[in-house]
């Protein structure tokens, strides 16, 4: 065999290993090993202790709502589109759920303690289902509530030194027991919404 011979069977048996190499690696799964850092439960964490008060300034937090299902709006009354809408819609909603939906607590809270004080906050839920209750807060207890639903909210500077709020927009649905059902979504179809709702109230011990 002459040197250029064996240079290219070198070659070919290097390529042959490489390939064997790979093809096992893609073969035989990678194992882990145990850790002790802590695992999901799979539960979403969603929910959890809030302190508010209502527009006529009493207390209000999860401990008042306990083995009650209910749903969360985050919003602001200055709102121009999303948060009347949403709350309009909910207002059909629970009519149309009949009696039903006395068993669910609906929480609309403001995300704009700043300018949604008290009056103004209870003169623009004379609008809508009279068992919305509406809560406001501190910056600081807003800022906790929506990290307990795991919601979002942001001032949004505007031109002239005013300024929006931009939130997340779904409505919130907390089983009786607690538990996170999912979320509502004023694009749906009616009937998908009002099944949601229907579930949310059967979740009542």
């Amino acid at each position: 065999m002459n040197a250029l011979k064996f240079v290219r069977y070198a070659a070919w048996a290097s390529i042959a290993v490489l390939a064997a190499a790979l093809a096992t690696a893609v073969i035989i799964p990678r194992v882990t090993p145990p850790t002790s850092e802590p695992v999901a439960s799979g539960e979403a964490l969603v929910g959890g202790p809030f302190q508010l008060e209502t527009v006529e300034g009493k207390p209000f937090s999860n401990k008042d709502i306990v083995g009650r299902p209910y749903l969360v709006f985050f919003g602001f009354t200055n709102c121009p589109d999303v948060c009347p809408t949403t709350l309009f819609e909910l207002t059909g909603l629970l009519k149309e759920l009949g009696p039903a939906a006395d068993k669910i607590v609906p929480l609309f809270i403001s995300v704009d303690p700043e300018r949604d004080q008290p009056e103004m906050l209870r003169v623009y839920m004379n609008a809508f289902d009279p068992r919305i209750v509406a809560l406001r807060g501190t910056l600081d207890q807003t800022t906790n509530a929506a990290k307990a639903f795991a919601a979002y909210f942001k001032k949004v500077p505007l031109d002239g030194g005013e300024y929006t709020m931009d939130h997340t927009a779904n409505v919130i649905l907390m089983k009786a027991e607690g538990t996170f059902q999912g979320t509502l979504d004023m694009h749906e179809p009616r009937e998908t919404q009002l099944k949601k709702l229907e579930l949310l109230a059967a979740s009542t011990p």
